[in-house]
């Protein structure tokens, strides 16, 4: 960031909207080389995390992450987070990346746990008078799959992936908040979200404000925010991906934070 006495102070503002999903607007294809130059042009200085998202993949939110600290120690860079609407889920893992994160007292934050769900149609087909025929090589080629009843094995199975990935969870959140968390960690992780206020007191978040004051008081009254986004589709461009999106959550399980 460079300051010159006849040029407005500008702070580097990476922009972290939307569902985090490997086809989705947030994705590490479409913001690596965007994280790379905003910690690039903050260097030495200050980048923001402008955070508006509700979750979504768990691989997505943790390469993101690792993504923004890797650049952040590359470049010597002190990262703030803002939580607009919501920062929760994957969005607050998003957060986590940070040095410090602020809120909206009334922003949506938390929600730290995993998610999975899906429809058994099985008992349809049967009143239906339709026979399912599946043949697999393989005892759990076919583990959860919607159109044959649900196997005991099947629900350990899974329940067991979701608690493996919310130990990760809380393991990322416990490594970059370390002592500032308060409160009983059964109540911090139970998957709950809460308003920026109560994250405030149980610290997940540091304080409240938003990026036009903050970018106020990182570089004056003259400065502006630079924005780092990927660049935005039409929608005919878009519907491709749409497609695909809606027939993957057909056929393939699914885990979410």
């Amino acid at each position: 960031m460079k300051l010159l006495f006849w040029r407005k102070p500008r702070i580097p503002v990476l922009v972290l909207h939307g569902i985090l999903a490997r086809r989705a607007a947030l994705n590490i294809a479409a913001y690596g080389p965007l994280i790379d130059r905003a910690c690039a042009a903050a260097k030495g200085a200050h980048l923001v995390l402008d955070i508006e998202s509700p979750g979504g993949s768990p691989v997505q939110s943790d390469l993101i992450a690792r993504r923004i600290r890797d650049g952040a120690a590359r470049h010597n860079v002190t990262v703030t987070a803002v939580i607009g609407e919501v920062g929760a889920s994957g969005g607050y893992w998003l957060a986590c990346a940070a040095d410090r994160i602020l809120a909206n007292p009334m922003s949506i934050v938390g929600s730290i746990g995993v998610v999975s769900g899906g429809f058994g149609f099985d008992q349809a087909l049967a009143r239906l008078g339709i026979a399912r025929r599946l043949r697999i090589a393989g005892t759990n080629k076919a583990r959860n799959d919607p159109f044959s009843p649900e196997r005991p094995q099947d629900a350990e199975f899974t329940q067991a992936l979701l608690d493996d990935l919310h130990e990760r969870f809380k393991s990322w959140v416990r490594d970059r908040r370390g002592t500032k968390l308060k409160g009983d960690e059964a109540a911090l992780f139970d998957g709950g979200y809460m308003l920026g206020a109560r994250a405030l007191e149980l610290g997940l978040i540091d304080g409240l404000g938003d990026t036009a004051t903050l970018i106020r008081d990182l570089g004056g009254e003259r400065a502006r925010p630079h924005p780092f986004a990927p660049r935005r589709r039409g929608l005919l461009s878009r519907l491709p991906r749409m497609l695909a999106e809606a027939e993957a959550e057909l056929h393939a399980p699914r885990l979410r934070l």
